[in-house]
């Protein structure tokens, strides 16, 4: 149960925005605001209002940034994207819902206990959670689409990364208690931080996964940083690439070390075209694999005998993973197009005791089990693409690499969310950030996209004419 403590921290993070934006330059404030709240606010603790999403570390942060940007600066608003593609996702991700509530007006029965049907006043809060969750990507679309922005987004990761160093390091060493010992409580089992005869450090974030993740993408951003600069700016980037990496491989998590082992050295030494095509073969793999594990095409058990091979307790693991999905998966079938809504119904229940029996890890069998097929192709989608617009750029130079290793990030996180729930606000940021740099690549004269695809892949062709769009 979260203290006290827990609760004001998540009421004056308002204030601490508020001085964030009037200290520093709007899209480093943003930056910070969004990714600062993702790893000082407490989990799990939230504000449970009726008829309205929760307040917690996600919304309050979002909420909090398009009331200071819009009512207090009076920026201007332009959160739409310019592509038609990007608007009909947006419109579905969020009215997906919609059909969602109406189709699940009935109990969902589990043996002796039931839970209750939605209700059409339920789709006022289902609408009101999908927009909250997609501030950060509309934000960042608008704000941060400049290469200077990007650049700062990777800046602001490594330094955050090693900040949040101290406090894991600490964890690794004492145990993971922080979060204990300030909000008052621990936000997962403590028995899945224990690796290896030591600790996995988890620190403020829902899991220790996620922390993992998070020190793999700012030890990646370190290495982008590094490259172009004068040898002693360069020397001080490479350090902070090896220092975040050494965190990354205390943190005991298996997944985000390999994606850590192949990243770095790919940004160290490739080009911007071979980074963009790597993110687009990763976003392809993430939005097609639920696809063919629906259909039974992924051979399971040939993965299986790798990871076992690997670590019998990793191969546990995700076995244990693989019969949930199973599990949850025939659940999803019962009602494929549109899911079966929130509030657990889309889960196992014990018919004797009503208790959960399944564990839902990817954030692609969530999504399917609550939104069904509509929900699940407009999310990942809309994640998606970014990283295919930036891809059929006609002009990779003006790509730049930045932007280019910002779409591999995201796409790992998408690969990521084939295992884990890391959907998380940050994660959205950086999908917007991308797109917006699409969208300013490819805007023309009059302040219009000018068209959405080549005729075809155009990686690292000139085109005849520099003035038309670079889409």
């Amino acid at each position: 149960m979260p203290n006290t403590i827990a609760y004001v921290v998540l009421l004056i993070w308002p204030f601490v925005s508020l001085a964030l934006f009037r200290r520093l330059p709007l899209e480093r404030a943003l930056i910070w605001s969004i990714i600062g709240s993702y790893l000082i606010l407490p989990p799990v603790a939230e504000f449970d209002l009726p008829l309205v999403p929760d307040f917690d570390k996600f919304s309050i942060p979002s909420l909090t940034a398009v009331f200071i940007i819009f009512v207090m600066l009076k920026q201007p608003f332009g959160l739409v994207p310019k592509t038609w593609i990007g608007k009909l996702l947006i419109f579905g991700f969020i009215f997906s819902a919609v059909p969602t509530v109406i189709t699940n007006s009935e109990p969902a029965i589990f043996g002796d206990h039931a839970i209750p049907g939605l209700r059409l006043i339920d789709v006022l809060s289902a609408l009101s959670n999908q927009v909250i969750v997609l501030l950060p990507f509309l934000l960042a679309r608008q704000f941060l689409h400049t290469e200077k922005a990007l650049r700062e987004l990777l800046l602001v990761m490594v330094i955050a990364g090693i900040a949040y160093s101290l406090p894991a390091l600490f964890e690794i060493r004492m145990s993971p208690q922080l979060n204990v010992w300030i909000y008052g409580f621990f936000q997962h089992s403590f028995a899945q931080m224990m690796r290896d005869g030591g600790f996995r450090p988890i620190v403020f974030l829902p899991h220790a996964l996620w922390l993992s993740l998070f020190f793999m993408s700012a030890s990646v951003a370190a290495a982008a940083l590094s490259r172009g600069l004068a040898r002693e700016d360069r020397v001080r980037f490479v350090l902070a690439t090896g220092y975040l990496f050494a965190v990354l491989v205390l943190s005991k998590s298996l997944a985000s070390f390999a994606y850590g082992l192949a990243l770095v050295p790919l940004v160290l030494i490739a080009d911007t075209k071979l980074v963009l095509r790597v993110s687009m073969g990763f976003a392809l793999v993430a939005v097609i694999y639920p696809m063919l594990r629906n259909l039974e095409f992924i051979p399971l058990e040939w993965i299986l005998d790798q990871a076992y091979a690997v670590d019998p307790k990793r191969g546990e693991s995700l076995e244990y993973r693989f019969d949930n999905e199973i599990e949850l998966l025939a659940r999803a079938a019962e009602k494929t197009w549109f899911g079966w809504g929130g509030w657990g119904r889309n889960l196992l229940h014990d018919p004797s005791t009503g208790a959960i029996i399944s564990v839902p890890d990817g954030r692609w069998i969530i999504t399917f089990g609550t939104f069904g097929w509509l929900g699940y192709i407009c999310e990942m989608a809309l994640l998606a693409l970014p990283i295919f617009l930036l891809n059929y750029s006609n002009r990779v130079e003006r790509v730049g690499f930045v932007a280019a290793t910002c779409a591999l990030l995201l796409a790992i996180t998408m690969v990521d969310m084939l295992l884990n729930d890391t959907l998380v606000p940050f994660t959205w940021m950086i999908a917007g950030a991308i797109l917006g740099r699409v969208e300013s690549l490819a805007t023309g004269p009059d302040g219009s996209v000018r068209t959405l695809f080549p005729k075809g892949p155009a990686i690292g062709r000139a085109h005849p004419d520099s003035r038309r769009s670079v889409m």
